[in-house]
């Protein structure tokens, strides 16, 4: 019994250590982004002046806006592509190295990924600039989209499907009226994580954006800010990022949740 008892308490103890080296220099970030000061390791006091100089500075909201733009435009396109693949690869034999291939991008370094695709839009002679990115972002966001929704798949009955087709329903209909609403949960929750993993990507953004401020995402704004040193500007600026993205991950894994209707 003292054996059992004392097990949990270490575990207990582990996890903490564990999320306080994970989080604790996140948590100072945060909150040295409401420093009064200039130097952002020295505390004179709380304001919120750095996340109101944010709000007023015109190059801050225009990065923000080209990552919205290339976020949103990626995951529509990624969400669609990636259900689609999902649903392909799951009625085929199971396949080690398909799913090796399919994967792939999703264990590649970013940079080898990044190299390619510059590569491939050079070969091309497509000009750089937000549409190269979101084309980017959706070749790095299908492999996690068909991931989360292949997940949802294998909790999924095919036998409604069946049904549905004795019934005399279309292909595109037990699609519509059966099968998307049972996978709905895992399609939201890949098309969130999509959304969270194209805000916060740099590597590839930076390599097929090309030149000028017009393609500028936020996270190449921030790279660009802090070469001069860290202020608590930047801190405010990664302060929201992290907790935009904390905010998507936990509605991604709720959604993913949500029991399916035939359960």
């Amino acid at each position: 019994m003292p054996r059992a008892r004392s097990a949990p308490v270490a575990l207990n103890l582990h996890l903490g250590l564990v999320y306080a080296f994970l989080y604790g220099p996140v948590a100072v970030l945060m909150v040295l982004s409401f420093n009064r000061a200039g130097m952002p390791t020295a505390w004179t006091g709380f304001s919120l002046d750095w996340y109101v100089r944010l709000a007023n500075s015109p190059a801050i909201i225009s990065s923000t806006v080209n990552t919205l733009i290339v976020a949103v435009c990626s995951t529509l396109i990624a969400t669609a592509l990636g259900t689609l693949l999902a649903l392909g690869v799951e009625k085929r034999r199971t396949s080690s190295a398909l799913d090796a291939l399919l994967f792939a991008p999703m264990i590649i370094p970013d940079i080898v990924l990044a190299i390619a695709l510059l590569s491939f839009f050079t070969l091309l002679e497509l000009t750089l600039g937000l549409y190269s990115i979101i084309l980017s972002h959706v070749v790095f966001n299908i492999a996690f989209v068909c991931a989360v929704v292949r997940t949802r798949l294998k909790q999924f009955d095919y036998s409604i499907v069946e049904a549905s087709s004795d019934l005399g329903a279309s292909d595109f209909t037990t699609f519509r009226r059966i099968t998307l609403p049972v996978i709905f949960p895992g399609v939201l929750a890949g098309a969130l994580l999509a959304f969270t993993l194209s805000v916060d990507e740099f590597i590839i953004a930076y390599f097929t954006s090309g030149a000028g401020s017009s393609s500028t995402t936020l996270p190449m704004r921030i790279y660009s800010m802090i070469r001069f040193g860290v202020t608590p500007e930047i801190n405010a600026m990664a302060t929201i990022v992290m907790l935009f993205s904390f905010v998507l991950v936990f509605l991604s894994q709720r959604a993913n949740r949500v029991p399916s209707v035939h359960q």
